[in-house]
């Protein structure tokens, strides 16, 4: 999209090994998401979309409104930083999406959420 404002998304995500069951197949993560915009005009978030899948390849799509029940507006220079989590039923696998955002006009745009692992530490080498 062109002229659309400069927005960086950045993900770390950790292992819950204490909300975890793996004898049950299920794999708690919690991510954290830093969005900072890097423009010259204020944004806001509207809406997430997100494909999980778990190390076997079966996806989930999540999408909605805001994030963690809001939609943020970031001023130019500024940040907004929220943890949020996922459970899949293996100890590996993967997310990526998207964030629908309006300019200081009103004007949608979409910025890309680059793929990032959820992984139990220990798989880590």
């Amino acid at each position: 999209m062109i002229n659309s404002p400069r927005v960086c998304v950045q993900v770390q995500s950790v292992y819950i090994e204490s909300q975890s069951a793996p004898d049950e197949q299920r794999y708690v993560f919690a991510y954290t998401v830093t969005i900072r915009n890097l423009g010259r005009t204020p944004v806001q978030l509207l809406g997430r979309y997100w494909l999980i899948t778990n190390g076997n390849g079966r996806e989930t799509e999540v999408q909605g409104e805001g994030v963690v029940g809001v939609q943020p507006h970031i001023a130019p220079g500024e940040e907004y930083q929220y943890t949020s989590g996922a459970v899949i039923e293996t100890p590996l696998g993967t997310m990526q999406g998207h964030y629908e955002m309006i300019d200081a006009e009103g004007k949608p745009f979409r910025i890309a959420i680059p793929v990032f692992r959820l992984a139990v530490s220990t798989l880590i080498h």
